[in-house]
């Protein structure tokens, strides 16, 4: 089914466009964790979290940090 063989496309393509730290962010995102305690468990600044956050949701065509965990979520980016 050529819609089975997009979605994978899409999925393989998103893993790859999201770097490691990006991936970490999301998971930490998804667990719930605000900016600053996902900034101190990764021992980076505050502002560079908000960077990440708005550079996965611009890669993953979110709205929100949620809309950005349920896409993460969907293409199986990330698990909780």
């Amino acid at each position: 089914d050529n819609r089975v063989l997009t979605e994978v496309r899409t999925i393989e393509q998103l893993d790859e466009t999201l770097t490691a730290r990006e991936h970490e962010v999301l998971e930490l995102v998804g667990q719930g964790l605000s900016n600053k305690l996902i900034a101190r468990q990764l021992q980076i600044s505050e502002h560079t979290v908000k960077f990440h956050v708005s550079s996965i949701s611009n890669k993953l065509g979110a709205s929100s940090r949620t809309d950005a965990v349920r896409r993460g979520l969907r293409h199986g980016l990330i698990t909780l």
